[in-house]
């Protein structure tokens, strides 16, 4: 039987909210292996925030995606055909191969993964780019001390959830910011935050006073707009905020809500914006800290898994208005690693 791949590209781009016909599904032969390279089945697709901006058109840190383009993502998937002298068949490997069942590298970036270690999935969540975005932004920028006041937004998300299990574990108070009561009373309950305000129904200004008597120390900024306003009310002096993603203005097409600077001046804030692969020499650390974290249950994570590389579209775009709970996954073919 003939095998065939298929992609998704960006057949136009979104004006706003990203739309399902701004995507494309398109079928190719599966791509032959040269010397000194891979093929890989892509198992899991990882959905993140930053693809917005990729299909943007604005210059950025990091190359776009044009219409006709196949659309950028992590994956996790197995090495079916190889002839890399690293990588074998059956090898469960973490790439960069974007949305597409099947794909032809050279390794560079490729590492591979033991499934005995951990769910192969979580190389794209916490044990993957949003886990070490957490670990980087929160103890190399936030500098977290015991007994500070850590709050961070979008705190169910892949990110956010594991910026409250750390700053826990540095014996700081962490408050979640979250938009629905579900998610507010994961993050209590099950991640261990001392407190979670939901932004979409309580009095957000006087439901953060309540949480953060003594202030805030340090602010994982992930949303920005109004919640970032009322945050900044709030800051003690010398807080420090890194800056990852301001997810409430990536689908805006006119002016947004921002914060008061003039406050992060009076209190001499530390403001930082950072890049995850800018710290990649961090890698080593935070596998080694947040792997033991993991394996022995300090820290949680959730994940939300949608089946087929045709819903990635969908998944994206609901990621981008809240919708999803935990680390947004597709599973593009079979995991036969998870029993």
């Amino acid at each position: 039987m003939t095998v065939t791949a298929r992609r998704v590209i960006l057949k136009s781009r979104p004006v706003g909210a990203p739309k399902p016909g701004d995507f494309a599904l398109v079928e190719a032969p599966v791509p032959t292996v040269g010397d000194g390279e891979i093929l890989t089945r892509t198992i899991y697709l990882s959905l993140d925030p930053y693809m917005r901006g990729r299909i943007s058109g604005v210059k950025s840190y990091a190359k776009g995606v044009d219409p006709g383009d196949l659309m950028v993502g992590g994956t996790v998937g197995e090495v079916v055909e190889s002839k890399h002298p690293v990588f074998k068949a059956g090898d469960i490997v973490q790439g960069y191969d974007g949305w597409q069942t099947h794909a032809v590298s050279k390794g560079a970036g490729v590492r591979k993964l033991d499934p005995a270690q951990a769910p192969i999935s979580t190389a794209l969540g916490v044990l993957g780019m949003p886990g070490m975005t957490a670990y980087v932004g929160l103890l190399d920028i936030g500098r977290p001390k015991a007994g500070d006041t850590v709050v961070v937004s979008a705190a169910s998300g892949a990110v956010g959830a594991v910026v409250g299990q750390l700053a826990k574990i540095k014996g700081c108070r962490a408050v979640g910011i979250a938009g629905a009561k579900d998610k507010c009373d994961y993050v209590v309950s099950e991640l261990g935050f001392d407190a979670c305000v939901n932004y979409k129904t309580d009095d957000l200004g006087a439901a953060l006073r309540a949480a953060c008597p003594n202030g805030i120390d340090v602010y994982f900024e992930n949303v920005g707009g109004d919640i970032t306003e009322a945050v900044l009310q709030l800051v003690n002096p010398f807080a420090r905020i890194p800056l990852c993603g301001l997810i409430s203005q990536y689908n805006a097409t006119g002016a947004v809500s921002g914060p008061s600077w003039r406050v992060l001046l009076t209190n001499r804030v530390l403001v930082q914006g950072f890049i995850v692969s800018d710290h990649l020499d961090r890698m080593p650390a935070f596998l080694a800290d947040v792997g033991a974290w993991v394996r022995e249950g300090r820290i949680r994570f959730r994940e939300d898994i949608v089946d087929g590389l045709e819903r990635a579209p969908d998944a994206f775009i609901g990621l981008l208005q809240g919708k999803n709970f935990g680390k947004m996954l597709v599973r593009v073919g079979e995991d036969r690693t998870r029993r």
